[in-house]
Formats: structure tokens, sequence, C-alpha cells
């Protein structure tokens, strides 16, 4: 598994931010996602639940599925997945099933965090494959999104 520079991990949290952007842009929930592998994007993913109509269209399943296809494996060893909010339940579930074996995440989510925030999943013991996790990596910038979105609901709804 690479060790990525601050830099690099920076590079590669903005890529996931695109992604964000582009679930925003179809008023989803804007999280993004990146799986990386030598440096190399493999997977990208948003959310798109309301556009696709499926539960389960998280960024993280999206980024998984798509990094599943380039390998040609479910097992993505020696990979990075960044990610701008905390994963929750089931996303932390698919990351370890993946065996994805480190998550760098932007901002806490207090309601469904599954890494620390609300469960912790993915470093938890009881479990066979743990997981590496770093926090807070362009924490402001990856909140400011979601702030931003949930306000601007709240406006509409007024």
């Amino acid at each position: 598994m690479m060790d990525y520079s601050q830099e690099e991990k920076e590079f590669f949290m903005r890529e996931a931010l695109k992604e964000a952007e582009i679930a925003l842009a179809h008023d989803e929930i804007p999280i993004g996602c990146v799986l990386v592998r030598d440096g190399d994007i493999i997977g990208r993913g948003h959310n798109a639940r309301e556009e696709l109509q499926r539960a389960v269209m998280h960024a993280e399943i999206m980024a998984i599925e798509e990094a599943n296809q380039h390998e040609q494996s479910w097992r993505l060893l020696d990979t990075t997945l960044f990610v701008t909010i905390e994963p929750c339940v089931m996303c932390s579930g698919a990351i370890g099933l993946a065996r994805i074996p480190r998550v760098v995440y932007g901002a806490k989510n207090q309601k469904f965090g599954a890494a620390g925030s609300l469960y912790d999943i993915l470093t938890d013991e009881r479990l066979n494959h743990r997981v590496e996790v770093e926090s807070g990596l362009l924490e402001e910038d990856c909140a400011a999104v979601m702030q931003n979105f949930f306000r601007n609901r709240r406006k509409k709804s007024e």
C-alpha cells in the first residue's frame, strides 16, 4: 500500500470533492469518493440514490463497483479510499468486504458515521478485516459542501 504525501492526499480528496459536485448537480446529498491504487484513481463515485432510484447508490459503493470492474476482482487490496464524508454503516461494511486497507475521509458524519462517530466498524477488532482510518483531510471544504446543501434545502422548504 502506498503512503501518500499530504499534497497527494489533498489532490485525491479534491477529486472526491469534484464527485460531490456531480451529486450536487443532480440534487443528491453531495458526497464524493475516489479509490486509488499506486497513485491512480481506479474508481469514482458520488451519491446517486435519487438519480438511479437505488437505495444503495452511495458514493463509496459506486467507487467500489467501478474499481472492482477495473481490477476484475472483488478484492481491492493495496488501495486507499478517499471520501468527503465519514462512511455510513452500509459503506463501512462494503469497504471491509472489499478488503480495502485504508480510508481517508474529510468531515465526520455525526448522524450516520460508522468510522468513529456513531459506530467504529472499520477498526472493530471483532471483525476479520480492519481498516486504517484517517479523518479530517480538507475537513472544512468537505463539511461546507454538505452544510450549504442542507441550508439551501431548508430554505426551499420554507
